[in-house]
């Protein structure tokens, strides 16, 4: 059964993503010895999901209407945007969050109901790992292409 370009181009960038996260899942199994079901959505982390995502659906629109359409144009700026946005931003926000996380329980750490909470710190990605998502969006792009 053929596909249409559009569905492949979802195909392509939902399964970078689910194999970008499943990898995430294992690497916790094996590491932490249990089942963590949160692994397969949370952010951050090795590889970059954002970035297999955007980059296979990228790869995809320019491996069906040519690289030098407006199509790829348009896909591959918005990658770039995300990827910048999942290395610089995002990251940026992770850190924000482990100082407020320290000065929260040093400051209220005579109140556990108020040191208790913490902002999640995990929320964007290294350079490498945005590379590393990238170059699997790609790889998945290319395979499902029959490339």
């Amino acid at each position: 059964m053929q596909l249409s370009n559009g569905l492949e181009i979802i195909i392509t960038a939902l399964g970078s993503n689910f194999i970008a996260q499943f990898y995430k899942f294992i690497v916790h199994l094996i590491n932490h010895k249990k089942i963590n079901l949160k692994t397969l959505v949370q952010t951050g982390g090795m590889p970059s999901s954002h970035s297999a995502f955007m980059m296979g659906m990228a790869t995809s629109t320019g491996l069906i209407t040519g690289f030098d359409s407006v199509a790829f144009a348009i896909a591959l700026t918005v990658s770039l945007v995300v990827m910048y946005d999942a290395a610089g931003l995002r990251r940026s926000v992770g850190k924000q969050a482990s100082v407020l996380n320290q000065i929260v329980s040093e400051v209220f750490s005579e109140h556990p109901h108020l040191s208790s909470q913490h902002f999640r710190e995990l929320l964007g990605h290294t350079p490498f790992e945005v590379l590393v998502g990238a170059l699997l969006g790609i790889t998945v792009a290319l395979w499902t292409h029959g490339f």
